[in-house]
């Protein structure tokens, strides 16, 4: 068995929606976004569940909240408002849509403190009337072996905010520009991007200009990872979102989207296999929104109590 990683938390926060709806507020940056024709927010309570369920079966720790608001289309994707740091640090973030902004709740940050070692809160989240975003592990790619962050430039990516976080969390930052085939700047860099312990995935092809591609892939590469680059069909069917989490017994455990993984070829499962053990879940209807699993996940790299 594979030892276990600094990279793959064991426990987790998820937010269960009971009004889940594709954000129109966030529908004009964010080209991997769907139109419902229907009222998805059954089938996206259902897909959040067996997300939680999934993963509770490998013995990752699921911290499981409800949001029965009307006011949250997006609430489903915590990972974006706050993250969580070994050193006893949890980082609040500064949010690009506006309605988005009260998806922060004072109840996970309270059970985070009671149930691990919490030593500072970090808030961004009042330079939004600044225009200053950054939207937590969707802006960045976190590479928390190597304290690496990676970003990809865009409206809820700051470069400044990024350069902040890195010297306040201990990170070094590789920013850098990313956009679809049609020139349309990548929203969030999570979609394209995934660090494992052993292996990256990485929408290689966006990264903006030769010599910065080639920096990011070497940057990849010299911390001993390898690195599997992704076609832009693969990114655009959610396959570079998603997340190595620890299971039980150390187990890591690749956690993809189902769409994610059909996407795949048999040389990257085989990579992937090689690594850890790959985890498809339907999440589908929750990718109608622009983001699919790992976008779901806020992993916890705090001691527990």
């Amino acid at each position: 068995m594979r030892a276990a990683s600094a990279q793959a938390p064991g426990a987790v926060v998820l937010i269960r929606p009971h009004h889940f709806r594709p954000n129109p507020q966030t529908a004009a940056d964010n080209t991997f976004q769907s139109t419902a024709d229907h009222d998805v927010s059954r089938e996206a309570y259902d897909a959040c569940t067996r997300v939680a369920e999934s993963l509770r079966e490998v013995g990752v720790r699921v911290h499981l909240f409800e949001d029965e608001t009307t006011t949250h289309p997006d609430s489903v994707f915590p990972n974006n408002w706050f993250s969580t740091h070994a050193g006893g640090r949890v980082a609040v973030y500064p949010m690009y849509a506006e309605n988005r902004r009260s998806e922060r709740r004072a109840d996970i940050i309270e059970m985070l403190k009671t149930e691990y070692r919490v030593q500072e809160v970090i808030d961004y989240s009042g330079l939004e009337p600044d225009d200053l975003f950054l939207e937590g592990t969707g802006a960045m790619v976190l590479d928390h072996v190597s304290r690496i962050a990676y970003a990809v430039r865009s409206k809820r990516c700051d470069p400044v905010l990024v350069e902040r976080f890195c010297t306040v969390f201990g990170y070094e930052p590789v920013v850098f520009d990313a956009v679809d085939p049609d020139g349309v700047p990548i929203y969030h860099t999570n979609v394209m991007m995934c660090i494992g312990s052993d292996v990256a995935l990485i929408g290689l092809d966006a990264v903006v200009g030769d010599t910065r591609r080639a920096e990011v892939a070497h940057r990849i590469r010299e911390t001993g990872r390898t690195l599997i680059a992704l076609s832009a069909e693969q990114v655009a069917a959610f396959a570079g979102n998603a997340i190595e989490v620890r299971g039980r017994d150390g187990e890591r455990i690749l956690v993809i989207s189902e769409t994610g993984h059909r996407s795949l070829t048999a040389e990257q499962l085989s990579i992937l296999s090689a690594s850890c053990r790959v985890l498809p879940i339907d999440v589908a209807p929750i990718e109608l929104a622009g983001g699919s699993v790992r976008c779901m996940i806020a992993g916890i790299h705090l001691d527990p109590r």
